[in-house]
């Protein structure tokens, strides 16, 4: 028996706002908009801002996501719910606001001296402000997800956040928020809606509920993807992609990730390369080495694309979306570490904590295949060799 787990409340398509007004009212009087200082100054927040003012909900907006979200963030984060008297707390932006709306929200409820590593790695219970939260990129589904990524600064490491409690009371989700993003973060944060449909549909906790989600968002991302990061203006692709991110995010909200996830998460704390980047660096050799022992699962994929037919067996399926994968890759113009400008002898040093880090976040575990410490090590080094 298998427990499925979906925000209560998802509202899809243009007037969002409008729609959400019963929701809204119901949170209470004052809310804390968390965002970052780009899109805290877009259009969408105009929107926002003036629907609130509408609703006669008072807000304050925290607008001090910069890059991906630390502790120190979540701190002042707190500071401005408490002292603005809110009493929920609207997220807006890429996964980044939404997850830190998520640790804000938690950390506001909790008595003096408990800190957010407190929770890391524990399954989180307990009674906090409603969250609503609206995607502007297409990628990480934390609207639709129980987690919370935070950098841990004084460890260098990427708290894993998780708890029912976190799941977003309101989604709302409207594609036009996504227009204009840039081709970087297009294929960004799209190749990390990709990853997370691949990896739940192929983790050990998969389900029937989840496969569902998981071949749908996998087909969908495999086609819109290459097409809204040839032409962001393409209004059908930018659709398509707000909907498989909300359905990849689904599927790991209740089959979880795996190998990519786990081994991208220290890339992303101690080199700071953003999340979906890295798990798109990553994705090609993660999942060469998951193939083996997932033949079945992998073919179903290549056929709900429509790469392969009933004449090819699993194996020879499994290769063919494999390297559909790889193709989409090179197509957003993913790069290497070294492009970005990681030292190859730095990155080797580090690799021992890594390895380490990756297996101790559990993600790994969830993968078919066994993953020993000889295989990220090894996957590191074919990543830095590159």
């Amino acid at each position: 028996m298998a427990e499925f787990l979906i925000p209560p409340h998802v509202i899809l398509g243009s007037n969002g706002f409008k729609e959400a007004y019963g929701y809204l009212k119901s949170y209470g009087d004052r809310a804390l908009i968390v965002t970052g200082p780009h899109v805290g100054k877009s259009p969408m927040v105009m929107a926002l801002k003036k629907a609130l003012e509408e609703f006669e909900i008072a807000y304050y907006v925290f607008d001090e996501t910069s890059g991906e979200p630390t502790d120190e963030m979540v701190v002042k984060g707190v500071e401005a719910y408490k002292k603005s008297n809110s009493r929920f707390i609207i997220g807006i932006g890429g996964g980044s606001p939404l997850d830190l709306a998520k640790a804000i929200a938690l950390m506001a409820v909790q008595k003096e001296g408990v800190g957010i590593a407190d929770f890391c790695g524990k399954e989180i219970v307990c009674d906090i402000p409603k969250i609503v939260a609206i995607p502007t990129t297409s990628g990480t589904g934390s609207e639709a997800t129980k987690f919370s990524v935070i950098t841990d600064t004084k460890k260098d490491i990427k708290m894993l956040l998780k708890g029912n409690c976190l799941i977003p009371h309101l989604a709302i989700i409207d594609y036009e928020n996504t227009m204009d993003m840039p081709k970087s973060v297009t294929a960004a944060t799209g190749l990390d809606a990709l990853t997370h449909a691949i990896e739940a549909y192929t983790s050990k906790k998969a389900t029937e509920l989840t496969d569902v989600y998981g071949l749908s968002a996998v087909k969908r991302i495999m086609k819109y993807l290459p097409k809204a990061y040839k032409n962001g203006n393409d209004g059908q692709a930018r659709k398509e992609m707000a909907i498989g991110a909300f359905e990849a995010g689904v599927c790991i909200n209740n089959s979880s990730v795996t190998i990519v996830h786990g081994m991208s998460r220290p890339i992303g704390a101690l080199f700071h390369i953003p999340h979906g980047k890295s798990n798109a660096m990553l994705l090609g050799e993660c999942l060469n080495f998951a193939l083996e022992g997932t033949y079945e699962r992998f073919g179903n994929l290549a056929r709900a694309c429509g790469l392969a037919g009933e004449k090819e067996d699993d194996k020879k399926a499994s290769e063919i979306f494999i390297k559909a994968v790889e193709e989409v890759l090179e197509i957003c113009e993913i790069p290497t570490l070294r492009q970005c400008g990681i030292e190859k002898e730095k990155f080797v040093e580090l690799i021992p904590k890594m390895t380490k880090d990756a297996l101790d976040s559990g993600s790994p575990s969830n993968t078919r295949k066994e993953v020993k410490k000889e295989d990220c090590e090894k996957i590191y080094c074919n990543l830095i060799a590159k």
